[in-house]
């Protein structure tokens, strides 16, 4: 294989699920010309996240290789609601609300896209001239049979949950979305699957080439469990103050920062690899997450800022450094120690043990500046400890 042609098919795949066809994706690269390369996002929410950045991070290192990347704002497909993954009928925006956080992503995707080599699309603009005949002809490329094959809307139809009928416009929409740019590649998460092939699909019935398909995996939240989400509150926002993105980066688990490099790091995958080899060996993982955290704080803010963030989190959590103001509370429990959930609570920095549990869950409750982890741990009696539930409540707990 040429070795340019080498090079861009091991960029494209680094980090990448699957890669569909990857014979015609060598065919196209092998002409020599700038591939169209096409993701859409739907404004369904008015500020970005890391999770989104895993595919506007692919899109960059494509972009570096001088292809054109078409970012595709949502705007048409946003009233209708992505059914991806739901188990109701997903309610739809509005135009307006759809419009104010348009202008946020296009202002916050810069932060990772070069301005002058991205094209950015709205796809009212085709969708909304194709018009009521325009739909019926583009519904009629498609069968119900088809789109019953989808994972969810099978999981619907076999438990009688109700499927409405422009749900199934959806994947036509995007899928006519690769028609209308003439797309080569589409990228997408991998819940995207089902509509990108249908972008194949259709491309093939109105006489293009079939566009290539890149699908990305889905990051991870703060839990480590559940994809990254501001609903449930397990996200890492990309204009949040430099202090607050690191302190979240920070509290991820030792595993997850793992899978956080693999998808968020510009560092060569080699250097990677050693660094994690050097863990293995004896080396602080925490060394390892400081210069994730400060690689993520500088893209997105500066490298001053990543110093900035750093110093301030060791003085507060290694130096000892605390807010000023502090509640002091002795918890008397005869010598027994107390479970982690009911200090939190009789010190008065949270209202119930279930919420103190629930933030041991999303990684929010503290002890001396490290995450619990543990929803178990008991604090031994003759212990001062200082626990902090979220970003702004800290209280200093003698245990006796």
């Amino acid at each position: 294989m040429n070795p340019d042609i080498a090079h861009q098919l091991a960029v494209f795949k680094r980090g990448a699920d699957e890669l569909i066809v990857e014979a015609e994706l060598v065919a196209k690269l092998a002409r020599g010309k700038p591939l169209r390369i096409k993701e859409g996002f739907d404004p369904t929410r008015p500020d970005l996240h890391l999770g989104h950045t895993v595919q506007f991070n692919k899109l960059r290192q494509l972009q570096d290789l001088g292809h054109h990347v078409i970012f595709l704002v949502g705007d048409f497909t946003g009233m209708i609601g992505d059914p991806t993954g739901r188990n109701l009928t997903r309610p739809p925006l509005t135009a307006d609300e759809l419009a104010a956080n348009a202008k946020t992503y296009t202002d916050q995707v810069f932060l990772i896209l070069d301005r002058d080599q991205t094209e950015v699309a709205f796809n009212s603009k085709w969708l909304a001239a194709l018009g009521a005949d325009g739909i019926v002809r583009l519904a009629a490329k498609y069968t119900v049979a088809r789109m019953l094959e989808r994972d969810d809307f099978a999981k619907r139809y076999r438990e009688g949950q109700p499927i409405a009928v422009h749900e199934f416009l959806y994947p036509l929409a995007q899928g006519y979305d690769s028609v209308a740019l003439k797309a080569d590649v589409e990228l997408g998460g991998t819940d995207q699957k089902f509509n990108l092939l249908v972008g194949r699909e259709l491309q093939r019935h109105y006489g293009q080439e079939p566009q290539c398909i890149l699908t990305l995996p889905l990051l991870e939240g703060l839990d480590g469990v559940n994809k990254m989400s501001k609903s449930l509150d397990n996200y890492v926002g990309i204009t949040e103050p430099p202090q607050e993105m690191f302190g979240k980066l920070m509290s991820i688990s030792d595993e997850l920062m793992w899978r956080y490099y693999e998808l968020l790091s510009f560092r060569p995958q080699e250097e990677i690899a050693a660094l994690k080899r050097a863990c293995a060996e004896g080396r602080n993982p925490r060394d390892a997450k400081v210069m994730l955290a400060q690689e993520i704080v500088a893209r997105f803010h500066s490298r001053q800022a990543a110093d900035a963030a750093l110093a301030e989190f060791d003085a507060r959590f290694r130096d000892g450094a605390l807010p000023e103001s502090m509640a002091e509370v002795t918890l008397r429990t005869n010598g027994a120690g107390l479970p982690i959930a009911q200090l939190a609570k009789q010190a008065g920095i949270v209202d119930s043990t279930s919420e103190a549990l629930r933030l041991i869950a999303q990684r929010g409750l503290r002890l001396d500046g490290e995450v619990v982890v543990d929803k178990g741990l008991v604090i031994a009696a003759g212990t001062t400890v200082v626990v902090q539930a979220g970003k702004r409540k800290f209280a200093r707990v003698a245990v006796l």
